[in-house]
């Protein structure tokens, strides 16, 4: 009998203990990664949602929930330092920043805008329509936003001079409003972001001129996945799968926004379909299917212009280590396909 029942074991148990094994992550309880956004959720963050609802977290065994964050600079910087979370979106310029000024060891390590949406958003009708033209005209400026911090060397490189601008400093969210009511001639702001909102506001859209500062001059990357250092220490490999789920669900945002927006409305009740898609599809053209990402994958850095990004950096800002700022973007999670 016992003969019998080994052989059934042999026969049966085994491959059940050999499937059981070969299962994929998903079928174990998934490692909990806690991720922030960088403001709220709108068309360009559908990929970390489609992630979610296509299983690719899942199938990398992740557990993954995904919070909204205010728009401020610094807040993903400050939840990634105070272990609140464990990955999230943060602009690399004010990473960089933010490991010279506070010994932070947080690194990116996958970028998601190979260009920045840093932009001058004008009013042709107020004879705007290049960098120069700004001279003379009074120029909103949310000082809270990270485009604004980029303004400096934006006139540096574009030779404007900034004494003949009026700076009007403004709160948060009412830079488009001033601006479609004639009370100022241009904002700065994220291009995606403003663009839209001026459109639905009622200015006409043949009246708006975008002036993209990567189209201009500035060669600064944008919006980066950092990691705490400690869950990268910890869990290199629950690192690793998310950017290979992330890349697969940006992938097919690319190929097809439509659907993917529908995963941030599902999580918006606010969002309108055809702001939030046109905000995605600008977002995809200007910031993440750049020529250099064409050419080289998704979520990498190019050395030479990295370097030439933190040259720029030090036009208006004094590092206090210039030399370790190139650490910033740590390579090594970066999926193999991408």
């Amino acid at each position: 009998m016992a003969i019998v029942d080994l052989t059934r074991l042999i026969r049966c148990g085994l491959p059940v203990l050999l499937v059981a094994l070969s299962w994929p992550p998903s079928a174990y309880a998934g490692t909990a990664i806690r991720f922030t956004l960088d403001r709220g959720i709108d068309g360009p963050a559908a990929p970390f949602f489609l992630a979610v609802e296509k299983g690719y977290f899942k199938n990398e065994g992740l557990d993954v929930t995904i919070d909204a964050a205010s728009g401020a600079p610094l807040e993903p910087l400050t939840r990634l330092a105070t272990g609140g979370y464990d990955m999230g979106v943060a602009d690399i310029n004010m990473l960089i920043k933010y490991r010279d000024t506070n010994s932070s060891p947080i690194k990116a390590s996958f970028i998601v805008f190979d260009k920045p949406p840093y932009a001058i958003i004008a009013r042709r009708s107020r004879a705007i329509a290049a960098p120069k033209d700004l001279e003379g005209k009074k120029l909103g400026a949310p000082p809270v936003e990270g485009a604004f911090a980029q303004w400096p060397i934006f006139a540096k490189v574009n030779g404007i001079d900034a004494a003949k601008i009026t700076i009007e400093n403004i709160g948060p969210r009412v830079g488009e409003p001033m601006l479609a009511a004639g009370e100022v001639d241009a904002l700065i702001g994220c291009s995606f972001a403003s663009y839209v909102d001026l459109k639905e506001s009622g200015v006409p859209p043949d009246d708006l001129a975008v002036l993209l500062m990567a189209d201009y001059g500035v060669e600064l990357y944008g919006d980066a996945i950092a990691v705490a250092p400690g869950f990268a220490a910890e869990k290199p490999h629950a690192v690793q799968g998310f950017l290979r789920a992330y890349v697969k669900a940006l992938k097919d945002t690319v190929r097809d926004p439509v659907r993917a927006v529908e995963a941030v409305l599902r999580r918006n009740s606010a969002a309108v379909k055809e702001a939030e898609l046109e905000r995605l599809r600008m977002a995809i053209r200007d910031d993440i299917l750049t020529p250099a990402v064409k050419a080289n994958g998704y979520g990498g850095i190019e050395p030479v212009r990295f370097a030439a990004a933190i040259e720029q950096i030090a036009l208006t800002y004094k590092f206090k280590a210039k030399d370790k700022a190139a650490d910033a973007f740590d390579p090594t999670f970066l999926p193999a396909e991408r």
